[in-house]
C-alpha cells in the first residue's frame, strides 16, 4: 500500500494583499500531485484538514481546488479529506455539541460531487459518537475501506481535543478493522510541537490511541514532525506567513508492507516560493541617510537576487531595523527604502520592519536627588543631548551652554546678547560648521529655537523631579 498524506493546503490564502501569493499556493498543490502523486501511483491521498484557508471560498481558491482534484479523479486515486478549523462548517469548539444534522460547507459539496471522501464522526440515538461505514450512495461516513487500509475521520476538537480521545477511543474499539491497516486522520495542535501558550494534545492521549490505529495522519501545526514513527505532521505545503519559512514543510508519501511497517518519506522537492529574512542593526549610526546607505550595503551583499530569465520564483523579503535609534523615527525612508531594495533584488515583495527603539528623551539615571538644582538640570539635558547621535560629541559643552543662557534670559539680558553668547561658543575660533542663522535651516547644529524647547524639557522634568 502506498499513500501521499498532506495537510494545510490552504487553497485561496492571500498575504501581503499579492495577487501571486495566492497562486503560490496553488502551484504547490498541483506541483505535488504532478510531481508525486501520479507518478508514484498512489493507492489514496490524505488530506488532515484545512484544504481552504477559509470556510467562505472565493471563485479562484474554488477553480484552484477543482484543478487539483480533477486531475487526480483522472488518475483515479481517490481523496480522503476531514475539516481543519479554517474550513469546518461550524464554528462550535465544543466536540459534544456537534449536531447530527448537517449544515452547508464546500467540503460537504465536493464529496457529493465525487470529487473526495469527506470523514464525519456520527451520534446514535443516545447521543454517543459513532463511526458509521462510507455510504457511496449518500456520500456520507466516517470511515472507509480503501487499499487494505480502513481510514477513520474526525472533527476539529479545538480545546476539547483531550477530552475527545477517550471518546474517540470508544468509538474507534467498535469499528477498527482486524488485518486492515487503520488509520486515523486528526487535525489538532500536540503538545511539545507549538511555541504559542495554547492548550495542545498531549503526548499522554495521544498515545491512548495506539493500539487502536496504525498511523495517525496529523494536521494543523505548519511544521512537519513525527512521534514513534506512528503519528505523522506533514507541515503546510507553503508557509502562511513569514515566520513559518524556516520550518521543514511538505508532505508524507507512505509505503506499508505486508507486516504493516511504516516507511514515510518526507517530500519537499515541489515548487515553493523562497523567502529572507536579514536584520540591520541601527544602534549608533548618525542620521536616516546613514541607516538607508547601511541598509542598502547590506541588500548588495546579503539579499537573494530574482532575475527576469531565472526558472525559480522571486523571493519575498522582510528587512527589520533593530536596536536603539539616535533620531526620530519620522526620519526614516521606510517607503524609499523598500522600494529600493525591491529594484535591486527583483524581490516579489520586501517587508520593512521598523523595529529600533528610540532613545527616550529621559532623566539622568542615578542622580542624586538632592543634588543642587544646577546640577541635576545639566545633568538632564546632558542626557537630552546624548540621545541625538549628531550632538553627542559635544554634550557636557552644549548643556553647559543652554544652562547659561538659561540664566541670561531669567536675567533680562536682551535677545541679542544671548544669541552673540551662543554664537562664539558653537562657532569658536571662526569655524563655521555649526551655524544658527536663519539663513541655514537645514544646519547641523541646534537652533536658538531648539535649546529653548530643550530648556523646557529640562526645566520641567526638574520640577517634576521636585
Amino acid at each position: 500500500m502506498k499513500f501521499l498524506h498532506l495537510a494545510d493546503i490552504h487553497l485561496g490564502c492571500r498575504r501581503y494583499n499579492l495577487e501571486e501569493r495566492t497562486k503560490d499556493f496553488f502551484r504547490a498543490w498541483r506541483d505535488v500531485i504532478l510531481k508525486h502523486a501520479i507518478p508514484e501511483k498512489v493507492d489514496f491521498m490524505l488530506i488532515a484538514g484545512d484544504f481552504f484557508d477559509r470556510r467562505n471560498v472565493d471563485p479562484q481558491a474554488m477553480n484552484h481546488a477543482m484543478a487539483g482534484l480533477k486531475l487526480l479523479k483522472e488518475h483515479d486515486i481517490p481523496v480522503v479529506v476531514i475539516e481543519g478549523n479554517h474550513d469546518q462548517h461550524d464554528a462550535i469548539a465544543d466536540f459534544s455539541q456537534y449536531e447530527s444534522d448537517r449544515t452547508h460547507s464546500w467540503l460537504r459539496s465536493l464529496s457529493g460531487w465525487e470529487y473526495l471522501i469527506l470523514l464525519e464522526p456520527s451520534r446514535d440515538a443516545e447521543g454517543r459518537l459513532t463511526l458509521e461505514p462510507w455510504d457511496e450512495a449518500g456520500r456520507v461516513g466516517s470511515y472507509v475501506d480503501i487499499a487494505g487500509a480502513r481510514i477513520f475521520g474526525s472533527y476539529w476538537y479545538g480545546a476539547s481535543a483531550n477530552a475527545a480521545i477517550p471518546v474517540m477511543s470508544d468509538a474507534l474499539r467498535r469499528a477498527q478493522a482486524e488485518g486492515r491497516f487503520n488509520i486515523l486522520m486528526l487535525h489538532t495542535d500536540v503538545e511539545g510541537q507549538i511555541n504559542r501558550p495554547i492548550p495542545a494534545l498531549t503526548i499522554a492521549n495521544l498515545k491512548e490511541l495506539k493500539s487502536l490505529v496504525n498511523y495517525v495522519a496529523l494536521g494543523h501545526t505548519h511544521k512537519r514532525f513525527a512521534i514513534d514513527n506512528w503519528a505523522f505532521n506533514p507541515g503546510s505545503l507553503e508557509p502562511c506567513s513569514i515566520d513559518e519559512y524556516r520550518e521543514e514543510r511538505g508532505a508524507f508519501l507512505v509505503e506499508v508492507d505486508d507486516a504493516q511497517q511504516v516507511t514515510a518519506t518526507h517530500l519537499t522537492d515541489y515548487v515553493q516560493r523562497p523567502f529572507q529574512r536579514l536584520s540591520f542593526d541601527v544602534s549608533g549610526v548618525v542620521d536616516a541617510e546613514a541607516v538607508y546607505a547601511g541598509v542598502m550595503e547590506m541588500i548588495e551583499q546579503q539579499a537573494r537576487k530574482h532575475f527576469e530569465d531565472s526558472d525559480e520564483l522571486a523571493p519575498i523579503i522582510e528587512v527589520s531595523l533593530r536596536g536603539h535609534l539616535g533620531f526620530k523615527n519620522s526620519l526614516l525612508e521606510i517607503h524609499k527604502m523598500r522600494e529600493e531594495a525591491r529594484e535591486r533584488t527583483g524581490a516579489l515583495h520586501i517587508i520593512m520592519r521598523n523595529q529600533s527603539v528610540p532613545v527616550e528623551y529621559a532623566v539622568a539615571a542615578g542622580l542624586d536627588a538632592q543634588a543642587p538644582r544646577q546640577e541635576r538640570e545639566r545633568r538632564i539635558i546632558e542626557d537630552l543631548i546624548l540621545r541625538d547621535n549628531r550632538y553627542k560629541s559635544r554634550a557636557r559643552e552644549m548643556a553647559e551652554l543652554v544652562v547659561e543662557s538659561k540664566r541670561l534670559a531669567l536675567s533680562g539680558e536682551p535677545p541679542d546678547k544671548i544669541l552673540d553668547l551662543i554664537a562664539q561658543k558653537l562657532e569658536p575660533d571662526g569655524q563655521t560648521a555649526l551655524k544658527i542663522s536663519d539663513s541655514e535651516p537645514e544646519t547641523n547644529a541646534p537652533t536658538a529655537t531648539a535649546l529653548n524647547a530643550i530648556e523646557r524639557n529640562a526645566a520641567a522634568t526638574v520640577m517634576s523631579n521636585e
